[in-house]
């Protein structure tokens, strides 16, 4: 008998499809940001100014290492989605198995580079001495629980991939719910908690990862579900690796560079000071909400792409294409306006008003990025088709091209050699945005994405006993 797991979306309305996809996701997507603005809102009182500013001035470094993983997770959910989309479940179980062992080995390789090797990044970025300490400890200690954070995203990206977001969202919310009631706890030493100040904001997020994750298993493998993780199917197909990385390689590529791009940035922040340094610390959670509903409609029109290609029905890619752009462009203007006229209420909530140079610095970023947020967002819909079809590659040369040629050196330029100082560096950022939106819109009017570069199996029905 077969076993029915996931959504097929190869069928009915695509608005619907997009919409039941997306509002879990982007719901398990905002209780994590809000979360993470709540701990940067616990620090900012807690700790004070200098602990948003070390929080900030980390998340580039643990971020690159995410990007690594999340292109792995990319890579697997391209070809769950397209091998679903086919009804193929033994390559999705294939698939998936290896992938588990992948994030394993590649897990505790890039948890022991980090861990090393974090003092000397800080060092090379520049980061200010008031602030270089609490960033140390806080880095090492969220570096330690990377491997559990990186399965987590591969669990929740598998099942996303055969079209399931609310069981994903069930374990987030999980993780985070436990999160935001220890952060408190731990970061003040309320009751019989220890004070430990910023790093219990990174013992809380370790230990919350560890609960999300071990419900994640626990659950899967009591509904025997199609991608329970068991130790013993673990296994390294050597054709399903090779291509895990033919279209992994260039989104983690891309994920890193991204972040790469935002450590030279920070790196030409923390030239102006640590004021400077903890007005970023702020903002950037602030874009980290902002982007998130296109980051959710990215993955899933990616998601619908993947699974409507592997069903041989591409001409429902440009309905996919343009409902999500009408989806999320209306809903990042609201953000943009709220982002551009309550900047200083936005920065306030991070106890960053005492501080008027910092409130300064922090609302002229809001006010020029914020305004350009649209930009960014249509990206991740056209982005998403690219990834979708398996071009990872094309996607990640558009990354290159606007952090490598635009925004970072267009950020020394203007805030090194000219009069605008920090102001340059937001005006790099907002104008990367434009800049790599029109390129990939480019490419996806082109109609290049649909030569295939997956190797698919006909549409046959596989059973499951």
């Amino acid at each position: 008998m077969e076993k029915q797991f996931g959504i097929d979306r190869t069928v009915g309305s695509v608005p619907r499809h997009l919409l039941s996809y997306t509002i879990p996701m982007f719901s398990g997507n905002l209780i994590q940001i809000g979360y993470s603005l709540v701990n940067t809102v616990w620090v900012g009182h807690l700790v004070g100014e200098n602990g948003v500013g070390a929080v900030g001035v980390s998340l580039p470094i643990f971020f690159i290492l995410v990007g690594f993983s999340m292109g792995i997770t990319m890579a697997t959910t391209i070809l769950v989605s397209q091998y679903y989309g086919a009804k193929d479940y033994k390559r999705v179980e294939k698939a998936v198995n290896t992938s588990f062992s992948l994030s394993i080995i590649l897990g505790l390789a890039l948890t022991i580079a980090g861990i090393f090797s974090s003092d000397t990044v800080l060092r090379l970025m520049g980061t200010p001495p008031e602030n270089f300490t609490l960033a140390s400890s806080y880095l090492k200690i969220s570096l330690a629980g990377f491997l559990l954070l990186y399965l987590g995203l591969l669990i929740n990206s598998i099942l996303r991939g055969i079209g399931d977001t609310l069981t994903p969202l069930a374990f987030m919310a999980t993780g985070i719910g436990l999160n935001i009631i220890l952060d408190p706890f731990l970061i003040g030493g309320f009751g019989p908690f220890p004070k430990l100040e910023l790093n219990g904001a990174a013992y809380a997020s370790v230990i919350s990862q560890a609960a999300a994750l071990i419900v994640s298993i626990v659950y899967l493998n009591r509904k025997s579900h199609l991608i329970a993780f068991h130790p013993r199917r673990l296994l390294l197909d050597s054709r399903m690796t090779s291509m895990i990385f033919k279209i992994g390689l260039p989104s983690i590529v891309q994920q890193m560079l991204v972040w790469i791009g935002a450590l030279f940035v920070t790196t030409f922040v923390n030239f102006f000071g640590s004021t400077a340094t903890n007005a970023f610390g702020a903002v950037a959670r602030v874009d980290m909400f902002a982007v998130m509903p296109a980051v959710s409609m990215g993955v899933a029109v990616a998601a619908l792409t993947g699974q409507n290609l592997g069903a041989g029905k591409p001409e429902r890619v440009k309905e996919i294409f343009r409902w999500g752009v009408i989806m999320i462009s209306s809903i990042t203007i609201l953000i943009s306006v709220i982002a551009v006229f309550f900047s200083e209420l936005i920065l306030k909530m991070f106890g960053l008003g005492s501080d008027p140079a910092v409130m300064r610095i922090g609302v002229n970023y809001l006010r020029i990025v914020g305004s350009c947020y649209t930009f960014f967002a249509v990206l991740f819909i056209s982005n998403g088709i690219i990834n979708g079809a398996g071009h990872t590659i094309i996607t990640m040369l558009f990354s290159l091209l606007s952090l490598w040629f635009v925004r970072v050196p267009g950020s020394w330029f203007l805030s090194r050699k000219t009069s605008l100082g920090i102001t340059g560096i937001w005006i790099s950022v907002a104008f990367s945005f434009l800049f790599v939106m029109m390129i990939s819109l480019a490419y996806y009017y082109s109609g290049r994405w649909k030569k295939d570069v997956i190797i698919k199996t006909p549409p046959t029905v596989s059973v499951i006993e």
